[in-house]
């Protein structure tokens, strides 16, 4: 494998405005996330941009930054428009799609999301976390991932991802964690299809996939990155930073 990590970023977010340039410890968020990336070394990293003071904030932190049409539907489309630049000839046949809001991510965690794409059977690679509370459980915000985990498996097929609580009865659930490797031609496939009904109804994109057959796989980490969402997120990732706790 030959993997590039994609950033996508953008301005518009309605609960924490201008999330991407939040500062945090003196520095934008967007620019933490790109530093993780580059952590994990599993290969370039770049920021897939919607405006261009984020271009400036990663450029200025020494990044790289490609400017992608604002009007994109979701990060999916912008790490694919955003590879057509960085990488025309083909060369990475892996992309890996990190969340711009994910400060606290660790380079394990990262490394952890192209281990099924080993299986040449996989064509999207993502990540769960252990579900530790009803309360959690049923929180719609939660994304939950089918999966089965067996005799310490590292990775299992993703049946299904739900914002209710999935599946029923005893037992362990998993809480879908939004990164993604792709390999190059499903992400090509995958912006090209069109919303699908689950999608629509679940405003889960995956599930997109899913419907057309393609096969996800996830990998198990044993907690999430901490996402900043909110005003209150963004004063915790403040306080994780500041005290080395990530």
């Amino acid at each position: 494998m030959n993997p590039i990590v994609i950033i996508p970023s953008r301005m518009a977010s309605t609960r924490l405005p201008g999330k991407p340039l939040a500062d945090i410890c003196g520095t934008p968020m967007i620019v933490h996330v790109m530093r993780r990336g580059i952590e994990a070394a599993i290969g370039p990293v770049a920021v897939a941009c919607a405006e261009t003071e984020i271009a400036d904030a990663v450029r200025a932190a020494g990044g790289i930054a490609v400017m992608t049409d604002p009007s994109l539907p979701s990060g999916s489309d912008r790490v694919h428009a955003a590879l057509a630049t960085l990488d025309p000839s083909g060369a990475h046949d892996v992309v890996v799609n990190l969340q711009g809001d994910f400060p606290t991510i660790s380079a394990e965690q990262l490394r952890a999301v192209i281990l099924p794409l080993s299986d040449a059977r996989v064509d999207i690679a993502t990540l769960v976390a252990p579900i530790l509370s009803d309360d959690e459980a049923n929180l719609s915000s939660v994304v939950k991932a089918a999966c089965v985990f067996e005799r310490g498996r590292a990775t299992s097929p993703a049946l299904y991802f739900s914002r209710a609580p999935i599946p029923w009865g005893e037992g362990p659930r998993w809480h879908h964690i939004g990164i993604y490797a792709f390999r190059r031609a499903a992400l090509a496939r995958f912006v090209s299809l069109p919303e699908s009904p689950l999608e629509r109804r679940e405003k889960l994109e995956q599930l997109r996939a899913l419907e057309d057959g393609m096969r996800i796989v996830c990998a198990r980490i044993e907690h999430g990155p901490f996402g900043v969402d909110t005003p209150a997120d963004l004063l915790r990732a403040r306080e994780l930073l500041r005290e080395g706790l990530v």
